[in-house]
């Protein structure tokens, strides 16, 4: 009789977690060869198109970075908050909270120069992220409700909050339609590159990216967080406060998907409206898996997943492959990733009786 166990081994360290999510994008590519080839396109011309679209130029390039930018805010807020074992699957939702208090101090600003609405937006954005996350964090620790549920249904709860506000005291004055009036211009983002949208939240960004690698590797907190994602029941009886890690872990993270929402209402949109966000919030959950959870994988995987938005657009204008060919790739990445995750984590074994 022969039987296949699932055996766990020792997990890869130190340049072999890089490689993993490497390996992953690159096999990722060559099995979308299938759903192109079935769409009719030519595999070379739909590669080559796909990142000329998105590399070849100054500003196909330059919009890549525009577009990366959210996702790399919602990427490390859902890897710091599942770093943690805080399964936030609200950035979504967080990141409309942002949007709405960036909107609600862009509009009342008046005269304030920018050097005062500029942080205020985003310290208001960030905190209202935060706090949207620190709902369900506290219903975990102190009522041990399900932090995957809660997470999930908060971002419908946001979503109805914001369309009462977009049609009522938000809403722009003679519109139909739920939109609200344009932040001042001192609240918006610089434009830093000139015949651009490259704008001051992307390096924002990025800075984000060094800052939760060196919370995470430097700090006591990232340690902290670290020993209760691994073992929470260890971590207390070791002496650490679980409920304020989680809880601390929360807010960062729900901040982070908060400026997320800040950077589309003040760089992109000026105003907020019902369709602010097209899911970046639910597609920070692919990156940060595709990432593996490390923030220069996350920064990576969200640039990775803006050239296949980006450059899925010039792809399909030239050869005809349908643009939602990106949401295939993106998916097909989210499983390889799994699957490598699997291999990594559990060897098989067959064992004879």
């Amino acid at each position: 009789m022969i039987r296949i166990q699932l055996v766990k081994r020792t997990p890869l360290t130190g340049w072999y977690r890089v490689l993993v999510p490497l390996l992953a994008v690159v096999t990722t590519l060559v099995l979308s060869a299938i759903p192109i080839l079935i769409a009719g396109g030519n595999l070379w011309q739909s590669y080559y198109y796909l990142f000329y679209g998105a590399l070849g130029t100054r500003f196909n390039l330059l919009e890549t970075f525009v577009k990366a930018s959210p996702l790399i805010f919602t990427g490390l807020a859902v890897a710091f908050a599942f770093r943690a074992k805080f399964w936030n699957i609200g950035a979504e939702g967080q990141l409309l909270a942002g949007a709405i208090v960036a909107t609600w101090i862009g509009m009342a600003g008046g005269s304030a120069p920018a050097i005062v609405l500029l942080p205020s937006i985003m310290i208001g954005g960030f905190l209202a992220g935060g706090a949207w996350a620190a709902v369900p964090a506290l219903l975990k620790t102190k009522l041990n409700v399900d932090d995957v549920v809660s997470t999930l249904l908060l971002n419908f709860v946001i979503l109805h909050i914001m369309g009462a506000l977009l049609f009522g005291p938000m809403q722009k004055t003679g519109a139909s339609w739920p939109i609200s009036e344009e932040i001042v211009e001192a609240a918006r983002y610089p434009i830093l590159l000139a015949r651009s949208r490259f704008h001051l939240g992307i390096p924002l960004a990025f800075a984000a990216v060094l800052v939760i690698w060196f919370i995470n590797s430097k700090t006591v907190f990232g340690f902290r967080s670290r020993a209760v994602g691994v073992n929470i029941h260890a971590a207390r009886y070791g002496g650490i406060n679980t409920t304020s890690v989680i809880l601390k872990t929360a807010l960062i993270s729900g901040g982070l998907a908060g400026l997320a929402g800040v950077g589309e209402v003040a760089a992109i949109q000026y105003h907020l409206l019902s369709d602010l966000s097209p899911g970046y919030g639910y597609t920070g959950i692919v990156i940060a898996m595709l990432g593996n959870l490390h923030p220069v994988g996350v920064g990576l995987a969200a640039i990775f997943f803006s050239i296949i938005n980006v450059g899925s657009q010039t792809m399909s204008r030239m050869t005809g492959v349908p643009s939602y060919i990106s949401g295939v790739i993106e998916g097909m990445a989210l499983i390889v990733m799994l699957i490598f995750l699997l291999m990594n984590e559990y060897k098989v074994r067959v064992v004879r009786k």
